[in-house]
Formats: C-alpha cells, sequence, structure tokens
C-alpha cells in the first residue's frame, strides 16, 4: 500500500475529457460515422416545424432546384457533427455550451451519404468567474463519404476541471 494519494483520472467516469486534458492544436478524428437516411430529414424538419422543401419534398426537388434531390436540414447537420464528438471527447464533463461561430455549411450533404467528423482544440483558458471550470474552444469539422466538407464551426464549451 502506496503513502502517495492516487493521481486524478484524465477521464470523468461517463468518458469525457477534464478541461486541463485537452491540447491546443491537438486534432481528434472520431470514431463515430453516421449515414443520414430521409427519415432524419423528415423527423428533424417536421419536429422544428420547418416546412422548407428542400428538405421535406423530394418532388419539389427534383423538379425545381439544382441539386435534384433533398438537402439535408443543416441545424440537423450541425447538431449530428457536434453530437459526434461527444462520446470521445465530452461526455460528462461538459457544463454548458457558450456559443457556436463561423458555422459554415460549404457543400450539401445528401440524404444517404455518410459523415465523419474531426475535432480540433483551438484554444483553452481558466474561467475567470467560476473555479473548477475552464473554457475550451472547439473547431468540428464534417465530411462526407468522399472526403468534402460539409459542416463545420467553431464552438465554445464550459468544462469541468479534474476533480482535486
Amino acid at each position: 500500500m502506496s503513502d502517495t494519494p492516487s493521481a486524478a483520472p484524465l477521464r470523468h467516469k461517463r468518458g469525457g475529457l477534464y478541461f486541463e486534458s485537452f491540447v491546443v492544436g491537438e486534432l481528434t478524428e472520431h470514431r463515430y460515422t453516421r449515414t443520414v437516411t430521409q427519415m432524419d430529414n423528415m423527423l428533424f424538419s417536421n419536429m422544428t416545424l420547418n416546412p422548407q422543401p428542400l428538405h421535406i419534398d423530394r418532388h419539389f426537388c427534383e423538379t425545381e432546384t439544382e441539386w435534384g434531390q433533398p438537402l439535408m436540414n443543416s441545424l440537423f447537420t450541425l447538431g449530428l457533427m457536434i453530437g459526434i464528438q461527444v462520446s470521445d471527447m465530452t461526455v460528462g464533463t461538459t457544463i454548458a455550451n457558450l456559443g457556436m461561430t463561423d458555422v459554415k455549411f460549404p457543400h450539401p450533404l445528401f440524404e444517404g451519404d455518410t459523415i465523419h467528423c474531426t475535432t480540433e482544440v483551438l484554444s483553452k483558458r481558466e474561467s475567470k468567474s467560476r473555479p473548477g471550470a475552464g473554457i475550451v474552444e472547439f473547431h468540428h469539422r464534417a465530411y462526407n463519404q468522399d472526403d468534402k466538407l460539409v459542416a463545420e464551426c467553431k464552438r465554445n464549451a464550459f468544462m469541468v476541471m479534474r476533480p482535486k
């Protein structure tokens, strides 16, 4: 039996990284991928009361748009991109999202596409107002199966520090 106290855990019991474990400049390629479906598009668009035919009307898309098929709802894409990183990085350690900026959708995402995502840690600082917490700035990116960038954003998250 040792007299030295055990080191604080590197990860929360649910798997998320504590504030101290984030390394500025580090890029994580997330393990989960996901094929997006017509059902995803219909449910999300209807749950959010978005009647945009670009998302829910295949005939409209085939006959009246340059795409010829429905586009995935961009807010679904944004949420999925951020959600994919949770199990690798922030489950159990996020206090709150503080904001998202520079949200872009440079290439369309279509029903049947499969996305994979990366997250880069851009910066971090200890909270000035709350002991035991810090702010981490992430740059999330989502790509389709052909490695075309379909979404990106910068996100500030309020993160828990490692317990003492």
